[in-house]
């Protein structure tokens, strides 16, 4: 079994919805959860946020912290999630920030550095993850991790 397949399978037993918002693995994690057959069963719909202005006026990101700790952070990674479990009424929301690669490195902020979020109504928390592939790798890399988080948590709320 996948790990989407076990997420799913989850999601399918407790009868709970899920929502993702992606920044950069740019719809990596949505795809591997539609490409398991009945996941209209639990997975309502995803947003690809990747620039800030999309952040902002659809997922409710505040400006602040963006300002504050920009888009490659845990404050923006919460946000997206809480933002996206809102947006689409689910029980659950996912997201993802980070750097991907091969540019984008900033003081602090190396390439390969990605906050996940996780959301649901009784709390919101993130990790941070620092790949050491390359774009694509990266990118597979924080959408599998996304996944894992999801699992784990469900594992965890039984």
């Amino acid at each position: 079994m996948t790990l989407a397949e076990e997420v799913g399978r989850n999601l399918r037993e407790r009868k709970l919805t899920l929502a993702v918002a992606e920044s950069a693995s740019g719809g990596l994690i949505s795809t591997m959860i539609t490409d398991i057959a009945g996941s209209s069963d639990y997975f309502r719909g995803g947003v690809v946020s990747y620039d800030n202005d999309i952040k902002i006026k659809v997922l409710g990101v505040n400006q602040e912290t963006l300002e504050l700790y920009g888009a490659v952070s845990p404050q923006t990674a919460a946000e997206m999630a809480s933002g996206v479990r809102l947006l689409m009424n689910t029980s659950i929301g996912i997201s993802d920030t980070g750097i991907a690669g091969p540019a984008g490195e900033t003081p602090g902020k190396p390439v390969g550095l990605f906050y996940l979020g996780i959301s649901t109504s009784i709390d919101t928390h993130t990790e941070e993850h620092l790949f050491q592939g390359n774009r694509l790798e990266n990118r597979l890399n924080a959408a599998r991790a996304a996944l894992q988080m999801l699992l784990n948590y469900l594992k965890r709320s039984r």
